[in-house]
């Protein structure tokens, strides 16, 4: 495996490109005027307790107030702080990059729990962490539960736990680690350790531990010192969490075309990975570092709502306000013999391509894939089998169904932040993001019924029709025959002016001598 992390620094924008075998695996992106919030923690004032969704509104400083549901919220002995109750939560908490889950997500709280309005009082202030990003209208998703990442760990100073990353599966391993953590911790305290620390040393771990516990009470200091609300941790920049994130030992080499960038970020390597400095190195090729592999394009690609598989069949990516779609068909693929089996193909190599997908664009919350029907049960069972072992690899959680009577897979993947198209596009200006504008002919028959309407109300004798270049030029000519009835009905003279800068759905009609 070739895993290559490549690095785009510019002081307008960065980022970041996870590349496997030369292809894009993951894109992150982060602008100084649009800087990721997760990771961050406030000290906020409580502005309104909703009993009846169990959940409150915080105010922690920003344009929308933040959420914080119930399951996030336990009262500690100090009163201030607050932790998560019933749930182990993810390692790491960053706006782009991906989560170690050590355990299970406990999604709903114990009924016989206790209401939130028996928790919190508005006015109060608390301490809260940004867990996931204000995506569209909704408001930041907090937290009560403090988790802060290193290198090597994930310090919870409001929980009693030891977790250890899912992906150190070695048992031996997994013993030799808890007791370490156990001999260094201090009371009262939780870690998580890491992917990357399966092989390190103690003395590695005990230098993260005491990074942690300075930064901890550093936090504590500033809360005790500041008015609500206010900000009291900034996380690290998107260039410096690619190092604490993402570069592992599986990573080849780490590109960077920033000298400045560079520099600092060698600086933080050699604090907490040294040994992987060798890896990092400073592009100085004459064409732009993503334009020489190829990854401008990919980017491009990944926008594109028809994707073509190898076969010449098709994916459509449709995204809603609710869930996104995904339909396969063949497309120009059309087999050999049986058409089954050309079903069949069709699915499994769509199968591939929509794993791959979902995790390049960051795709999340509720999806639902339209596979090409299938009529043998044993390819039913090939194929969700397939999508399951596609999808393992993905970081963000997942849970997915069994394929539905109608030949869906319905599943969630959890979203922390915004898509990828989300990040590089918006609403357009046009249609309004909705992806479709009334017809030229539509606009045409509403001017017919308007003036129609008001030509016995109104006197003069001309009716001046100011519309889009596009429905003027339907109007004199497909139109024209019913422009010429309308004439003679309503006993006006239509007057037709091309305005080059209307809107195509706008006009103005104007009654006049």
């Amino acid at each position: 495996m070739n895993m290559d992390i490549l690095i785009n620094a510019a002081p307008y924008e960065n980022r970041i490109a996870l590349v496997e075998n030369g292809d894009l695996l993951e894109f992150y992106l982060e602008r100084p005027l649009e800087k990721g919030l997760v990771g961050n923690i406030y000290y906020g004032r409580v502005v309104r307790v909703l009993p009846g969704m169990q959940a409150a509104f915080v105010d922690i400083g920003l344009e929308r107030t933040g959420f914080l549901y119930v399951d996030d919220i336990h009262t500690s002995a100090t009163g201030m702080e607050r932790i998560v109750s019933g749930q182990e939560q993810i390692c790491s908490r960053t706006n782009v990059m991906p989560r170690e889950i050590c355990s299970g997500h406990k999604e709903r709280r114990n009924s016989s729990g206790p209401c939130i309005s028996e928790l919190l009082k508005e006015g109060e202030e608390i301490l809260v962490q940004i867990s996931k990003e204000p995506i569209g209208t909704k408001g930041a998703r907090l937290t009560c539960h403090i988790t802060l990442p290193c290198r090597n760990l994930v310090f919870m100073p409001l929980t009693d736990h030891i977790g250890i990353s899912r992906k150190i599966t070695d048992e031996d391993v997994r013993l030799r680690l808890r007791e370490k953590i156990e001999k260094l911790r201090p009371e009262g305290t939780g870690f998580i350790v890491r992917t990357v620390a399966e092989n390190v040393s103690e003395g590695e771990l005990e230098a993260d531990m005491e990074f942690l516990l300075l930064l901890w009470d550093d936090i504590k200091s500033r809360t005790a010192s500041v008015r609500a609300p206010s900000l009291v941790y900034k996380d690290l920049d998107i260039v410096l969490r690619s190092v604490r994130d993402l570069f592992t030992d599986e990573v080849r080499e780490l590109i960077i075309d920033s000298p400045e960038a560079h520099g600092r970020l060698l600086t933080f390597v050699r604090a907490f990975a040294p040994d992987l400095e060798q890896k990092v190195s400073l592009y100085e090729g004459d064409l732009p570092l993503f334009e020489s592999r190829g990854i401008e394009g990919e980017i491009n690609r990944a926008l594109d709502k028809k994707v073509w598989l190898r076969s010449g069949g098709y994916i459509v990516i449709e995204t809603t306000e609710a869930l996104t779609v995904i339909d396969v068909n063949t497309g120009r693929y059309v087999g050999k013999n049986d058409l089954g089996e050309t079903i069949f193909k069709t699915n499994m190599e769509a199968v591939k391509e929509i794993a791959y997908q979902l995790r390049l664009r960051n795709i999340g919350g509720i999806i639902i894939i339209d596979f090409i029907d299938m009529d043998s049960p044993r390819h039913r069972e090939e194929l969700f089998a397939a999508f399951q072992e596609a999808m393992s690899r993905d970081k963000s959680r997942v849970n997915i169904l069994n394929l539905s009577e109608f030949g869906l897979v319905q599943m969630t993947r959890k979203r922390s932040c915004d898509s990828l198209a989300q990040m590089l596009c918006e609403p357009c200006f046009y249609c309004g993001g909705d992806g479709f504008v009334k017809s030229q002919r539509t606009i045409c028959y509403e001017i017919f019924r308007r003036i129609t309407r008001n030509a016995g109300k109104v006197g003069g004798t001309n009716v001046t029709i100011r519309v889009n270049p596009r429905v003027a030029d339907m109007l004199l000519s497909e139109e024209a025959d019913n422009i010429e009835q309308l004439e003679k009905e309503t006993g006006k003279r239509f007057i037709i002016i091309p305005v080059s800068d209307m809107h195509i759905k706008r006009y103005e009609i104007s009654w006049n001598e």
